[in-house]
């Protein structure tokens, strides 16, 4: 078994495809690990702002399954990627970390390059992940957390969201 990070981030209809995302995870996965629920405005462009959040899970399923079936789920949840790069997405499910697989492919960079530059994503992988250690230069996330500077990048906790004990987000 692999311990595998996804980050989750929505900002169209975003309670209800974060919901959907957990729910596709665990029904695929089995329990999962889940941080809290940040909100953040969007990255890249103008657009309402995003909730993020990061879990964890074991899996039997090789790095190119997993990717397969995060995509299926964007895809079940009206994700459109015919738009820019940076544009509202109704579900984005990023592998972050394959356990500590280092991997350099067209379209699959892991560990994901996003950990170490936005708050949205550093942040709550550092919540459940604080002593793992990133897979190139062997720091600890919650140290990398506590050397992060996120100027520019407002990222505050969104209020009433129970992810303790594995509970769905968002109530």
């Amino acid at each position: 078994m692999t311990r595998v990070y996804v980050s989750i981030g929505s900002n169209i209809e975003r309670e209800y495809n974060v919901r959907a995302g957990l729910a596709a995870l665990r029904e695929r996965y089995g329990e999962l690990i889940v941080s809290s629920v940040y909100e953040s405005k969007a990255f890249g462009f103008e657009g309402d702002n995003f909730y993020n959040l990061v879990v964890g899970f074991d899996t039997g399923d090789d790095v190119h399954t997993v990717v397969a079936s995060l995509r299926a789920m964007e895809d079940r949840q009206g994700r459109v990627r015919s738009g820019p790069r940076y544009s509202s997405r109704t579900l984005d499910l990023d592998l972050l970390l394959y356990g500590d697989l280092v991997l350099h492919e067209p379209g699959l960079v892991l560990p994901r390059a996003e950990i170490l530059k936005h708050a949205f994503v550093l942040l709550p992988l550092a919540e459940i992940a604080r002593e793992t250690r990133h897979p190139i230069n062997g720091r600890m996330y919650a140290e990398l957390w506590q050397g992060f500077d996120p100027a520019g990048q407002a990222l505050w906790t969104v209020p009433n969201q129970k992810a303790a004990a594995g509970q769905s987000p968002l109530g």
